[in-house]
């Protein structure tokens, strides 16, 4: 049940209306915690509806009762309260939409398979997406009428990534972003295969022509610290971007990698490449060691990381994660070149400050072996599945575990998981400026984020 206070801060965020007849949608309505926060607010007189249509979609018997219940306490409501599954009964072609003038939503968050039936309705109305919540989001935009406004909270996850593509390209086809709240503290968060994130709210306009766009943000549910800005549309969704990342800044500040000129090359342009560790340790689960033996290989796993360096430590004591791989028929396929690698962990933990941890593989650090096992864990930097020129594999570290491009990072993505998607689609300073920082940080005695930050503020 969505808490009182956001359902409050929700019905909030729509404009004041003058239209006579209001048609209103919650999907996935539960007991009503949302239509009931719209309807409070339109009897206290912010709305001049004269009546409301209240179109409510519920699957469980129980809440639905209580739904009626709930809905039937508001005079001048019409209500219509529908059992069964939205995606089932609206994802039709022959579908015909009253044209719903508002949509209040907190909808379920699951994961759609790729053959299920649920894909497949979505398909036939032009909806390809992934996860029930954003499915609830993309219909409740098509049905609504030319100007109806759209109030969703919703998981962050589908501001970057390759997933959510076509989510982002069919709402931001049909409707202007007008307002996103972030919360700040992921205590309210979901949760996706243990990958905490944070949610929004974010109200959208059918057919609204884009301008500036409202940031308001708070630390948790009580809004007591709301602070809002507004920010240029070019700066949350960037007119290059083919990949139409949807950005949230929460400051008027320019970031220092926005505003510096020095951070302006893909990594193509760098020459280096990014991919995912290739060796997944569940499906090779027979081929690994806890420590070196004959015939095997060093196995790198996040947990090899220095706590206190750039480098890493293998292969340790106590590891909870084996730190050998045998070196076969089977497994060669799945082996790097010992070489000089930077490594990005592609996970992080809810308790963790920094959203992007950067190390770099020095050969030496594993001993004379001539190959070497990167987890699936990683994200790696690498020249065409080989090792980097040592000095551009330190300076891609020092710029990867800036803080400025911590804070640049947060601002698409808004769960704990380093995609090597999100990494391909940065920005970087060139090889020249990066072999130059990885020249200063190998003359360094000792590097803490202070100086990273002071050494990065004067590069930028």
């Amino acid at each position: 049940m969505t808490p009182s206070s956001v359902a409050r801060f929700m019905a909030n965020m729509f404009p004041p209306s003058s239209l006579e007849t209001c048609r209103l949608l919650d999907a996935g309505a539960g007991v009503g915690a949302l239509s009931c926060a719209f309807l409070d607010r339109w009897k206290t007189g912010e709305h001049d509806f004269q009546r409301v249509e209240s179109t409510a979609y519920e699957i469980d018997d129980k809440l639905r009762g209580h739904l009626i219940d709930h809905l039937a306490g508001y005079s001048g409501v019409t209500q219509n309260v529908i059992a069964g599954d939205y995606i089932e009964l609206t994802a039709t072609p022959d579908f015909a939409s009253p044209g719903y003038t508002h949509a209040i939503l907190n909808p379920p968050y699951k994961k759609i398979n790729t053959g299920s039936a649920h894909r497949l309705a979505l398909r036939t109305v032009g909806i390809e997406t992934v996860n029930l919540y954003s499915a609830f989001v993309a219909l409740a935009v098509a049905q609504m009428a030319p100007g109806g406004q759209v109030v969703a909270i919703i998981p962050r996850s589908f501001c970057n990534g390759p997933y959510y593509k076509p989510f982002r390209e069919f709402v931001l086809k049909r409707a202007a972003i007008r307002n996103i709240h972030l919360f700040s503290s992921r205590s309210t968060a979901f949760k996706d295969d243990e990958v905490l994130q944070e949610n929004i709210i974010i109200r959208l306009e059918r057919d609204g022509e884009q301008g500036d766009v409202t940031i308001t943000t708070s630390t948790d549910d009580s809004f007591t610290d709301l602070a809002s800005h507004n920010h240029a549309f070019n700066r949350i969704v960037f007119e290059a971007d083919p990949e139409r990342f949807i950005h949230v800044p929460t400051s008027v500040e320019e970031g220092a990698i926005e505003r510096s000129s020095v951070a302006c090359c893909t990594p193509e342009g760098v020459g280096v490449k990014i991919s995912t560790g290739p060796v997944v340790g569940f499906r090779m689960r027979s081929h690994l060691r806890d420590m070196p033996e004959a015939g095997t290989v060093p196995l790198l796993y996040p947990n090899h990381f220095s706590s206190n360096g750039l480098g890493i430590v293998w292969p340790g004591e106590n590891r909870k994660k084996p730190s050998a791989i045998l070196r076969n028929d089977e497994t060669e396929k799945w082996l790097y070149p010992n070489g000089f690698y930077c490594l990005v962990r592609r996970f992080s933990s809810k308790e963790e400050k920094r959203r992007i941890v950067a190390r770099v593989l020095d050969p030496k650090e594993i001993g004379d072996s001539p190959m070497v096992g990167l987890e699936n864990y990683f994200n790696v930097f690498h020249d065409k599945k080989k090792g980097l020129q040592k000095e551009l594999a330190y300076g891609l570290t020092i710029f990867l575990n800036s803080t400025a491009v911590d804070q640049q990072f947060r601002r698409f993505n808004g769960h704990t998981q380093v995609n090597a998607t999100d990494l391909k689609l940065m920005k970087y300073p060139s090889r020249e400026t990066l072999v130059e920082l990885g020249s200063w940080a190998l003359l360094q005695n000792e590097i803490s984020q202070e100086v990273i930050d002071q050494k990065m503020e004067e590069t930028l």
